[in-house]
């Protein structure tokens, strides 16, 4: 059976979907870009600013997934998105008026409470969109999101820093985030469910039917490795490239809003024309091409951070920053078979449970810590490019997870 269509051509369903998810992660990492002005006027050091970027997002934003995609399950996954919206935005506005480091940490747990209603219920409408052969390239598309919500959070919110001042890049970004909640409630509605109601499902029962897949597990703690890694990563570049290379706020914006916009896109999509092409033909390769690229990616973004120019880093940055972005349209198509359609978002949420409370949570901090650790031995600038070269490791831990779950997905998928 194909899937039931929603009121809006689905084209356009995935347009907004991926509208909103670019101002997911503008105002999710922003911080990173205003990372040396907030560090400065708050008096932050590394290990408190990695917690802002990491910990104090990640820990509502992991745990409440799982209760709003349930709730998006059984009512209207349009209305969990457009109100989780609304609220990550009004907190990223009030980021800017924070004061100290326990108002901005309060902000920015505000920011992941509103944006744990976002993802898995859009995984969930774009696999009720879209047919099999087709989801992994959707998904990709979706994921865009990504390299262009932080590649526009770098650009923005350094030209409005470098022009303004850091607090009013916050103020922006969080009203435009606003008006955007509305046009997107008119546009995206709910398709007719085709299974059995979400509300007969309880959570245990979803989540019992992954617990026995090692797949889920092993396409998780791979995710979770190279998100951890990713996330650090994205979250100190820009501060190792001011400290590095003396570049100021609008420069750093434009390197890596430049390294996004290139790799991170090609990566994307990349990932998702691999996912159904050499998936559709052995479902072992929506892990085995995601591990190859992890792999083959880290020797060149260790290279990358240990440069002696910016112009070296940035072209030894620009492939592995595609290979490490290939993972999302394959495995989050995975993990959409792995469980039947009507508990697809549910699925989502247990695996980016999961996947950010260890990447995202502890990805930045870690980073910071080690920075923090090494700067009196190496000085400021070395010492954050060690702790980011030895960071990148992770990577290889993904690959081998990814590596060991294709093995595993042909035998516990769901058509």
């Amino acid at each position: 059976m194909q899937p039931a269509r929603p009121s809006a051509p689905r084209g356009i369903v995935l347009a907004m979907l991926l509208l909103v998810y670019i101002f997911n992660f503008l105002d999710r990492q922003i911080l990173s870009i205003l990372a040396q002005p907030v560090k400065a006027d708050l008096g932050l050091d590394d290990a408190q600013l990695g917690m802002l970027g990491g910990l104090a997002f990640a820990v509502l934003y992991s745990t409440l997934a799982i209760p709003l995609a349930l709730l998006a399950d059984r009512t209207s996954r349009s209305w969990v998105i457009t109100v989780s919206l609304a609220v990550w935005s009004a907190f990223t506005a009030l980021c800017g008026t924070a004061q100290s480091f326990t108002s901005m940490f309060l902000f920015r747990l505000g920011v992941g409470v509103g944006e744990a209603g976002g993802v898995a219920p859009s995984y969930a409408l774009i696999g009720d969109a879209y047919p099999p052969e087709r989801r992994a390239r959707a998904l990709s598309i979706y994921s865009l999101g990504i390299p262009l919500g932080s590649a526009g959070g770098a650009l923005l919110g350094g030209y409005i820093a470098q022009t303004v001042e850091w607090r009013t890049a916050f103020l922006v970004v969080g009203v435009l985030g606003l008006l955007v909640a509305i046009p997107f409630k008119l546009i995206v509605r709910d398709p007719p469910r085709r299974a059995v109601p979400a509300g007969q499902v309880p959570i245990w029962h979803v989540f019992g039917i992954l617990a026995v897949k090692p797949s889920f597990w092993l396409l998780a703690f791979g995710a979770a490795a190279g998100s951890m890694c990713g996330y650090g990563v994205a979250f100190w570049l820009p501060s190792m490239v001011m400290r590095s290379f003396g570049l100021n706020l609008g420069q750093v914006g434009q390197f890596f809003g430049a390294l996004l916009l290139t790799g991170g896109v090609a990566g994307i999509l990349l990932g998702g024309w691999l996912g159904d092409r050499m998936g559709g033909r052995n479902k072992r390769w929506y892990a085995l091409a995601p591990a190859l690229c992890y792999v083959a990616g880290t020797p060149l973004f260790i290279a990358g951070v240990l440069a002696g120019s910016w112009q070296a880093a940035f072209a030894l940055f620009v492939l592995p920053q595609a290979l490490v972005y290939v993972w999302l349209g394959p495995v989050l198509t995975a993990v959409q078979h792995l469980v039947p359609a009507h508990m697809r978002a549910t699925a989502s949420a247990c695996f980016l449970l999961i996947n950010n409370l260890i990447g995202l949570g502890l990805g930045s901090w870690v980073v910071g810590s080690l920075s923090k650790a090494l700067t009196p031995a190496y000085g400021a600038a070395d010492g954050l490019r060690y702790a980011i070269a030895t960071g990148l490791c992770l990577y290889l831990v993904a690959g081998a997870l990814m590596a060991l779950a294709s093995r595993k997905l042909a035998s516990d998928w769901v058509a």
